[in-house]
């Protein structure tokens, strides 16, 4: 009688936790591809590109300069002085260091305006989400997971709600 009583509770624990699990609605979303494919990720995307292209066409503008200065520098080093030769190089060090901190602070200005729009788009995904879960009662929705079994996975659905707002 001793060694029946733990075996009829892990028998009803695992009968329970059976019954509970088949209740359990889950759902999953693909936050890279919704960050990938969505319609405001493409929209956030268009926008930096507008917003950062004048500063690309002017480091590129310089990097022109700087290219066209080494090219006529190399043709005219053995007809110059030596304190011609040492100021040019000096002249052109100073525009590499600027053209440098100047790539610098674009790709840090645009890391953060990017993260900003990320931020964005993560708060009306997780809106949209938490709207479709409530609608079609799911107890659970991940976003990241090992595996995930394709009957589960809604993104399709956010990707469709993002597009429509």
């Amino acid at each position: 009688m001793r060694n029946l009583i733990p075996i009829l509770m892990v028998l009803t624990g695992f009968w329970s936790a059976n019954v509970l699990a088949a209740d359990l609605k889950i759902g999953f979303v693909d936050a890279e591809r919704v960050n990938r494919e969505s319609a405001p990720a493409d929209e956030a995307s268009k926008r930096l590109e507008r917003e950062f292209q004048p500063r690309v066409q002017e480091i590129q503008r310089r990097e022109g300069v700087i290219k066209s200065a080494q090219a006529q520098f190399e043709k005219d080093v053995l007809t110059m002085s030596e304190n011609d030769r040492r100021a040019r190089e000096q002249d052109m060090s100073r525009q590499i260091v600027d053209l440098q901190r100047l790539q610098r602070e674009l790709q840090e200005d645009l890391n953060l305006r990017r993260n900003q729009e990320l931020g964005a788009l993560l708060e009306r995904a997780n809106k949209i989400i938490r709207q479709i879960a409530e609608s079609e009662k799911f107890d659970l929705i991940v976003q990241e997971a090992v595996y995930r079994s394709p009957r589960i996975d809604i993104t399709d659905r956010v990707l469709k709600a993002l597009a429509g707002k």
